[in-house]
């Protein structure tokens, strides 16, 4: 059974996987243009995605 917690990291890596699938295809940045590029907002989406990665990577060797 996945916690809130599980849910919310997997929703934050998927959304900065599609981030990064756009800045790779099309050189579009979604979260830039939605947040402003360079705001605070956008470096605190980017601090979100990159913390629901650690805790992904975290509960992938938990599983092991």
């Amino acid at each position: 059974m996945m916690k809130a917690i599980d849910w919310i990291a997997m929703v934050l890596v998927i959304v900065g996987g599609l981030n990064w699938g756009l800045v790779g295809l099309l050189n579009y940045d979604l979260v830039a243009s939605l947040l402003g590029a360079g705001s605070i907002m956008a470096k605190v989406a980017y601090d979100l995605v990159g913390l629901g990665a650690l805790w992904m990577i975290y509960h992938a060797y938990k599983e092991m």
